[in-house]
């Protein structure tokens, strides 16, 4: 067995925990209002990771709307934020 530092340790811990959709989804929600905006961000209300999907939940149906239309910048900017090629859809709840 190799030597790892701490980061390294964890990274590995999370890429074969099922907690890394969970604490993904609190990374995206720290950055959530500077990647869609104040408005967006304001009437989103849960944001969660499972396997390569993104949900996204609101009970507005105009942003439902706004964000069906924008699901391909979506996924580019939050795959930025996370430094990483993670989400690969988005649906809309």
């Amino acid at each position: 067995m190799g030597e790892y530092s701490l980061g390294d340790a964890l990274k590995q811990f999370l890429r074969q925990s099922r907690l890394k959709g969970s604490i993904l989804a609190m990374q995206i929600e720290n950055v959530w209002e500077q990647i869609m905006g104040k408005t967006i961000a304001r009437y989103t209300d849960k944001i969660e990771i499972h396997g390569h999907t993104l949900y996204i939940s609101t009970n507005v149906a105009p942003l439902k709307q706004e964000l069906l239309y924008k699901k391909d910048k979506i996924i580019e900017l939050v795959n930025e934020a996370l430094g990483e090629k993670l989400i690969r859809e988005v649906v809309i709840k």
